[in-house]
């Protein structure tokens, strides 16, 4: 029988980039500072990041690319040939523009380039003659109905002077890169060459064990990197993506069988079920019947909750699907049994409104010892940064003092002086925005071990990853409570006007009839430095580079801030005489709250917000969601949003207005969100629009993935392999001690953001 896994042998991950020896050399020293500055801006810095930088397809000469399927917004590199070219001076304005058109035998794509006089472009028109055939990179636009590139990188094949280098492009498949307006494809390629050539086996570690590459049949890592980089048939590359979606399988797996072992390993309380306590006068008191779902998730918790070692386990389920109901059964379980219950919530706003449902649906029963409260009762705290000395002190001597059986809060709940001594339970609520330290720091409060209970309501694509890779003990609520009357969602083309104008009609129809509408931002203000930014860190991924010349692009739209639109809306004809509220996470606490209590008595029925209402509000009356610039918002966030309305007896509707193009993967996008209210549904959708990098959500954690070639809905056999696999190498070899390299990939790979979207225990 295996030996549990004791505290001082468990693996945590190390930082992303502790690398050592040729691998973590900087770009910058091995390449120039030209070119490790441009590689920087694609998060690659050091000659391990660019090893790992793998290419995102292979062409070849002899297949041009199909021009059809490129989208506006993308970032591209095109192999086709020049159809013709055309050099003129500019209308009405000074300097000279070259039009050169490129196709793939069908298509045709715009390459436009502009200079103060036609002396500047006539290189690119004599390299550029019709009949040649290269390779073209930049960010597709649209001007006038035609797909453009403007000034983009492009090498043609008649460039190659080196004859070896020619045949290579002839013959060898053609890597093309992920790259950028700063580094094109090909350059990365030659960087790629200079850094792979001299490395030896002993300067990669060989993350899989011999006796695993053997069983599957996979290449050792350099022969892999090799094929990866530098194919010379299809085989190759084909061979060499098979080993590494196994290495990241197995690599992930490892991580989490030694995290999860060692969490087993520990003793936690057991806290049996006890029959005319505080969970049965809760039971007894709810004003509605829970779901055959909810109850089947609770009976699970119940059982777990009585048993010696610590439950870990994930309750994912549909917004509004009554996770909150089943959380706060298993916590009364381990209050009945004289333990405290943790709820750790990502932001105020929904602290708050965890402890305004909790209480209420507790009544007298969370008012021990007061006035009119229940004898079998106790008391639920509230502990957030933002309140005053003397309500802070009070919270904090209610759970010290074991008085309050339930303490809910945010970050707050980990500062050292908070103490819960009697901490039995940890529910956190919306994990993703949380690391796995901070977690685990909570978890440290009690004298033994606490259970765990992980809750999300956003499955894409983090939970969908989650339960494919880590392993969890999962539980899934898809069943809605009864009189949920559901939400329609519709797009609204922002060049549109009378669209636009009807959207502000639907508000004030809704607001007449008892109704509330939420209108949300990406941005606060107007003067906001930075990426197109939400709140809560959701990025854009598109290119920040913009032309001074282009006077073909379409210019950028601001994006819409909380305090214009409110402004806008109180000025426009529709809304006249209807109060308008603001709300954003820089606000004061009290701002907030009032700003809230507004909005659900009706006093401000249009409320103007920013995604700090995304999760947990709950006002039965809001029946519209407005999301502006939809389109610069994650499926994950856009479905939490849609769930904020539709919760009473009243139908809800969205409105998602964009003024992505049509032909965008922004908009395909919003068109899924739009298909469909099933987030399940929408999670595999998630997982097939995002590249393949982004599977962990690494522009949610703003930092690198370390998942770039395993696909989570088509690789379940790798990894399922790689899962039993890391089981039984842990099981054997907690440290890893036998397999240094994995030992080493390890701590390289997974930095605590990535481990922390994996286990979720």
């Amino acid at each position: 029988m295996n030996q549990p896994i004791a505290r001082e042998s468990r693996h945590d991950p190390a930082f992303l980039g502790e690398v050592g020896g040729r691998l973590g050399r900087s770009l910058e020293k091995e390449l120039g500072t030209r070119t490790g500055k441009a590689l920087g801006k694609l998060g690659v810095h050091t000659v391990g990041d660019l090893l790992r930088h793998y290419p995102r397809r292979y062409g070849d000469r002899g297949k041009l690319t199909a021009l059809r399927e490129l989208r506006v917004g993308d970032h591209v590199t095109v192999i086709a040939e020049v159809s013709s070219n055309d050099l003129r001076q500019m209308r009405g304005k000074s300097g000279s523009i070259l039009n050169v058109r490129i196709t793939d035998g069908t298509d045709e794509l715009l390459l436009t380039f502009f200079g103060k006089h036609s002396r500047s472009l006539e290189h690119h028109q004599r390299r550029l003659r019709r009949g040649a055939t290269g390779m073209f990179s930049g960010t597709v636009s649209a001007y006038r109905g035609d797909r453009q590139l403007t000034h983009p990188n492009y090498e043609t094949f008649d460039d190659l002077d080196d004859e070896f280098a020619a045949v290579q492009k002839v013959d060898w498949p053609i890597p093309i890169y992920p790259a950028s307006a700063s580094i094109a494809s090909w350059q990365i390629e030659k960087a790629v060459e200079t850094v792979l050539r001299p490395l030896t086996a002993e300067d990669v570690p060989e993350a899989l064990p011999a006796a695993y590459r053997r069983e599957h049949d996979l290449p050792d890592v350099m022969t892999a990197l090799r094929g990866l980089h530098a194919p010379r048939t299809p085989e190759d590359w084909q061979r060499a993506r098979r080993r590494f979606r196994h290495e990241e399988a197995f690599v992930l797996q490892t991580a989490l069988a030694q995290r999860r072992a060692a969490t087993l390993s520990d003793a936690a309380t057991a806290y049996e079920p006890r029959g005319g306590g505080i969970r049965d006068a809760f039971e007894a008191r709810l004003p509605f019947e829970l779901t055959a779902g909810q109850w089947e998730v609770a009976a699970v918790l119940e059982r777990e909750i009585a048993a010696p070692v610590p439950m870990m386990r994930l309750l994912q389920g549909e917004v509004g699907s009554g996770k909150t109901v089943v959380a706060l059964r298993a916590m009364l379980q381990v209050v009945d049994g004289g333990g405290q219950a943790a709820l750790l919530a990502p932001t105020e706003v929904l602290a708050q409104q965890h402890h305004r449902s909790i209480t209420g649906l507790l009544g007298p029963l969370a008012e021990a010892g007061m006035l009119g409260g229940a004898e079998e009762g106790t008391r639920v705290v509230l502990l957030t940064g933002s309140m005053g000395a003397a309500a802070r002190r009070k919270a904090l001597a209610a759970a010290a003092s074991g008085e309050a059986g339930i303490v809910i809060g945010t970050h707050a709940l980990l500062s050292e002086v908070v103490q819960i001594p009697d901490l039995g339970l940890v529910v956190v609520d919306e994990q993703h925005r949380f690391g796995v330290e901070q977690r685990d720091a909570l978890r440290a409060k009690g004298r033994a071990t606490p259970h765990l209970l992980v809750m999300t309501a956003t499955p894409i694509p983090r939970t969908v990853a989650m339960t494919s890779f880590g392993d969890l003990e999962t539980s899934t609520l898809r069943e809605l409570p009864a009189g949920r009357a559901g939400v329609s969602t519709n797009i609204v083309p922002a060049d549109r006007p009378r669209w636009v104008e009807r959207t502000w009609e639907r508000v004030r129809e809704e607001v007449e009839a008892g109704g509330r509408a939420y209108v949300v931002c990406p941005r606060i203000t107007a003067g906001e430095n930075g990426g197109d930014a939400t709140e809560d860190g959701f990025s854009d991924d598109g290119s920040d580079e913009l032309f001074a010349l282009d006077e073909a692009a379409e210019p950028r739209r601001p994006l819409a801030s909380v305090e214009e639109v409110a402004a806008l809306l109180r000025q426009t004809p529709a809304l006249a005489g209807v109060a308008i509220g603001e709300m954003h996470g820089q606000l004061p606490t009290d701002t907030k709250d009032a700003a809230m209590a507004d909005f659900a008595a009706g006093r401000t029925p249009v409320l103007v917000s920013t995604t700090v209402i995304e999760v947990g509000v709950d006002v039965p009356e809001a029946t519209v969601m407005v999301v502006l610039d939809a389109d610069r918002f994650g499926l994950s966030q856009l479905h939490q949003l849609r769930g904020r309305v539709g919760r009473g007896t009243k139908p809800g509707m969205c409105l998602a207005v964009t003024a992505a193009h049509p032909d965008s993967g922004s908009f395909e996008r919003l068109a899924a969100f739009a298909a469909t209210t099933d987030g399940f549904e929408l999670a595999e959708t998630d997982l097939k629009l995002r590249r393949e990098g982004d599977v962990l959500g690494a522009t949610q954690s703003g930092r690198s993935s370390s998942l770039r070639l395993l696909r989570v809905l088509q690789d379940a056999d790798i990894i399922d392999a790689a899962r039993a696999a890391a089981r039984e190498l842990v099981a054997h070899d907690p440290a890893l001690d036998s397999e240094p390299g994995l030992a080493r990939m390890v701590a390289e790979s997974i930095d605590e953001d990535a481990a922390a979207y994996l286990e979720r225990t």
